[in-house]
């Protein structure tokens, strides 16, 4: 699936900000036609970026997510850096447990280009990119397989998961609240990241910045709970403030691999 244009992620930044946005408004703010937009608006919701109405499109709610292939290609560049940047906090040698999300994908393809680690992971995606490393052991907790996004949920994943003391958890989540509340839309996933993250000596969350302009329904913790937390973004002041509060280590992977540590 090719990424999505310029003008299409602006007409994104737009929908988020306002809701909605309409055929006309946008060939007026971008100066063409209203056939273009009305072209950028069904590819973006033939991806299920957006929902179609007539004479525009409403942005998702905050009870439904984006299919996966779809957050794939969102802040694509920013997951990368995020995805490098949290590598390298982890040495060789170590034992990890990776949950399902596009964000946590870009980890496991940083960390092909490490030696001796076992990965835990209920993420079929992430073990299918680990799975030829000959120097990395992958193992992959057992139980439903979410036809979505090829995440393994469920009791028998969670009991799989309880099983492991490992070095480093690097978890995703589906929003960031402005009270640090992380958030995900499926109950059964956030059941086996609340295991992964009770498993783990230290927790790296990875989460783009988009992270904190969106809304889920099920609570998976809070920022509190976290070790570490990369984003692509420097935070707002309120989210800096409860990391630095609680002791979160904040590292921002900006643009042109500037990786920085800000708290």
């Amino acid at each position: 699936m090719e990424p999505i244009t310029p003008r299409q992620a602006d007409i994104m930044t737009i929908a988020r900000q306002y809701g909605r946005v309409d055929v006309d408004g946008l060939a007026l703010h971008f100066t063409v036609t209203p056939q273009t937009i009305r072209k950028d608006l069904n590819e973006l919701c033939d991806r299920r970026l957006l929902n179609r109405m007539h004479g525009g499109a409403t942005y998702p709610s905050g009870v439904t997510n984006y299919g996966y292939e779809a957050r794939r290609m969102l802040a694509a560049g920013g997951k990368r850096r995020i995805g490098l940047k949290a590598a390298e906090l982890i040495p060789d040698h170590s034992s990890i447990i990776i949950n399902i999300g596009t964000t946590t994908e870009q980890v496991a393809m940083a960390l092909r280009r490490h030696t001796g680690i076992m990965v835990v992971t209920n993420n079929i995606n992430a073990a299918n990119i680990l799975r030829e490393v000959q120097s990395a052991e992958v193992v992959i907790a057992g139980g439903l397989v979410r036809h979505a996004d090829g995440g393994v949920v469920g009791e028998a994943a969670v009991d799989f998961i309880r099983q492991f003391r490992v070095d480093y958890a690097v978890i995703g989540t589906s929003a960031i609240d402005a009270d640090g509340t992380l958030l995900d839309f499926d109950f059964r996933e956030v059941k086996v990241a609340q295991a992964i993250i009770e498993t783990a000596r230290e927790t790296i969350l990875v989460a783009d910045a988009m992270k904190l302009e969106r809304k889920a329904p099920v609570r998976i913790g809070h920022l509190e709970q976290i070790d570490v937390f990369v984003t692509d973004e420097t935070p707002p002041p309120h989210i800096v403030g409860i990391c630095n509060a609680a002791g979160v280590r904040l590292e921002v992977a900006s643009a042109g691999n500037e990786e920085k540590s800000v708290a």
